[in-house]
């Protein structure tokens, strides 16, 4: 059995596609959107921005499946959170 070898990102385009999001971040602020809408972008835009970096820069596409599930977990459960949420949040006027 040998070991695999560990093939390197391209960090380049982890970089040009998390500049990419967060230009989009600064527009959607900027946008005439209901703030609610503006803030669930927010979030997807910053968690894709999240799993982007843990998937590339922490490398956790090499791990084995239950430190990526480790990881993972915690995420869904905050984003079940948020959603649980959304709606005593819409309530509240910003």
């Amino acid at each position: 059995m040998g070991t695999a070898a560990h093939q390197e990102p391209n960090y380049m385009k982890v970089f040009w596609a998390l500049l990419v999001l967060t230009i989009i971040e600064v527009i959607l602020v900027y946008l005439p959107m209901a703030k609610l809408f503006i803030a669930v972008a927010l979030i997807l835009t910053a968690l894709a921005k999240a799993f982007m970096v843990a998937w590339y820069f922490m490398h956790l596409r090499s791990e084995r499946w239950t430190l990526v599930a480790v990881t993972v977990i915690p995420l869904l459960l905050a984003l079940d959170l948020l959603i649980g949420l959304l709606p005593d949040i819409a309530r509240v006027p910003f």
